[in-house]
Parts: structure tokens; sequence; C-alpha cells
């Protein structure tokens, strides 16, 4: 009974969040801006005539780098919290909500985080690639809506904490942004590297596709001391440990990737949370709705990281919302309706891992 009145809380609060604003609360704003991060720069073959403006020869080009954009709140903890989005998205996910509410970084800037929001190389605002790709115009918003577990489209799920008006949907379907750039999990591993160098220790909390180059980051930089996973697509394992690939109704199967033990030793050092949602089916029977069966074989990709992770001594939680009692979240957890309950449940897991301060 109670779920069920939760349900109908959050569908009543969505049509009523069109004047919704930004901010639940004032927060003094002592610095803030935007740097490019990581990249590399390219030659033209030939010599640089500065007279001939059709005459390439000798040119540079800058690319391959993440841009960022920071707020640093008056009294700010010790800690920053460094945020990197997930595939066909950019730092967007990470701020006002679909519907105008606090998004993440507003809602930890609140609770007196430095935040740091990146677009990671080849998407939204760090758009220069020295490797470039046809960016095409394939529709397919259907295809995410399914695969985020927002719900079947048209239909949204019951339970979903999305909101049910239109021009939320709208909003949301054109946070999506092209890779202007080839895929390189490295080059952007590095680009969080450089922002941390920049930002100083903190937290690393990484979205979906973001995940393996943000757990790669974890490897490579001393100054990332925890990292906070939503729905990560993909798990690092060590050598010889790698689960055979889950058979799966979705298009995009759930694959590790292996790393040496050593890097593998070192990641377990740090403190490490991984979040699902909501509406993803458990153990092992193939789902014909490949958008929860897509999740279905994450979690349980997570689930078998999580027990080599422990055998390593590693302090990993793959922690599933409904067992906390949230309820109803699809794969943009940091958005839904409930976010601010998400983010609640993750304040308690820094304050056990004596991280908020």
């Amino acid at each position: 009974m109670r779920k069920h009145l939760f349900y109908l809380l959050l569908v009543i609060f969505s049509l009523y969040v069109g004047s919704a604003v930004a901010f639940n609360q004032p927060v003094t704003i002592v610095d803030q801006g935007s740097f490019a991060a990581g990249g590399k720069v390219i030659t033209s073959k030939g010599r640089y005539n500065p007279n001939d403006p059709k005459d390439l020869g000798g040119q540079t080009l800058h690319g391959d780098h993440a841009y960022v954009m920071y707020q640093i709140p008056q009294n700010a903890k010790k800690n920053a919290i460094v945020f990197l989005h997930g595939y066909g998205q950019s730092g967007k996910t990470w701020e006002t909500t679909p519907d105008g509410r606090d998004g993440f970084n507003n809602i930890f800037l609140e609770k007196g985080f430095k935040t740091y929001v990146m677009d990671e190389p080849g998407r939204g605002r760090a758009g220069r690639s020295t490797i470039g790709r046809n960016v095409t115009q394939t529709p397919d918003d259907e295809l995410w809506f399914n695969t985020f577990r927002i719900g079947v489209y048209p239909d949204i799920y019951e339970n979903a904490a999305f909101p049910r008006d239109k021009r939320s949907l709208d909003q949301f379907f054109r946070q999506m942004t092209p890779d202007t750039g080839i895929y390189d999990d490295n080059v952007f591993a590095q680009s969080v590297v450089e922002t941390f160098k920049i930002s100083g220790k903190g937290i690393l909390m990484s979205h979906s596709a973001g995940g393996g180059p943000g757990f790669k980051a974890a490897v490579l930089s001393d100054d990332i001391v925890a990292v906070i996973s939503l729905e990560p697509g993909t798990f690092p394992f060590p050598e010889g440990e790698l689960p055979e690939v889950e058979k799966t109704s979705s298009m995009f199967p759930a694959k590790g990737y292996e790393v040496s033990k050593s890097e593998f030793k070192k990641l377990m050092k740090k403190p490490i949370a991984v979040y699902f949602g909501d509406n993803i089916p458990r153990g092992s029977e193939i789902v014909a709705n490949y958008g929860l069966d897509n999740w279905r074989t994450r979690l349980n990709l997570a689930l078998k990281w999580q027990e080599v992770a422990k055998k390593y001594g590693g302090d990993v939680s793959v922690i599933c919302l409904p067992d906390l009692g949230i309820y109803g979240n699809t794969h943009f957890m940091m958005s839904d309706l409930n976010n601010a309950e998400v983010a609640l449940a993750i304040e308690n897991w820094l304050k056990s891992k004596d991280l908020y301060k």
C-alpha cells in the first residue's frame, strides 16, 4: 500500500513541476569557471605560411580534451566531486533535470561539495577531436527510451520516477549529443586524471558508459580517493578472471575488461559504491524486453565483480536502490523525481566511509 501511494505521489508531483526552480536553498559560490583538461596537439605536414589562408601546412589542432565546469561553495568540504557522464550525454546529465529541478551538481553543491562537471573528449563542449568520425542523424529516441528503462515507448512504466509531461520528455531527449571523435576509454580516463590534478583530491561520480574510463582513471590517479558509479556499463577484472559474456536479448552485451593484477589491487584500495535503480530483473533467465534484459546482465556482472573484489580485499558495495526502499528509478537516477532521496543515500555512504567532511 505504501509503495503504491509513493508511485501516485510521484505522478501527481510530475504534473506540477513546470514552475520548479534550481537550488532548493541559497548557496554562496566563492569561485566558478571552466577549463580544458587533458588532450593533445597534432601538426599538419609542411610549413606554416601566414600569407596564405588556404595553405594548411604546419598548422596545429588542439583536441581530445575534456571541458570542465566547476563551482566552489563557501566553506567547501575537503573532497571535491568530479562528475563524469555516460554514452550519448554531456555534463548536462548532472545539471538541471528535464522537469526543472535541482540536478546532482546543485544538490551536492548545497551539501557543501566543490563540484566539477565534465564533458568528456569528443562530446558536448569538448567536441574538438584529433581523429574524426561521421556524425549521423539517426532517429533513435525510442531505442534509448527503452534502454534507459523509462518504459516501452510510448508508455512509461507505472512505477517509474520519471516526469509524465510531454515537455519533460522533450527536454530529456534533447540532452542527447553525438560523438564527434572516436570512442577511446584511455583518452577519456586521462582527461579525468587531468581534471583531478586541478580539482585536487576528491570523489569520482560516473554514470553508465563513464564507469569504464572512471575505473581506469581511479587506477592512474592518487587524487581519486573514492568512486561512486551509477549503473556502469562495464567493470575491470584481474587477468585470468574475466567472466564469460552472458547471453541477452539486448544489442549491448555486458562485457568486463581485463587489467593486470597489480592495477586491480590498486583500485581495490579505494572505497567504491555501485548503484542500480529499479525495474531490473534478477537471475539468469533471458527477458524478451531488451531494455530490461540489458540491465539484468549488467547487474549480474556487477555482482560477479563484487565477489572478485572482495576476494582481493576490496571495499566494494553493489547497491540496488529498491533494497534501500527507494523505488522507481530509471537509468537516470540522478535526475529522476526522487533524485534528492538517491543523493541522500549516497550522502549516507560517504559518511560511512568518512568522506563527508
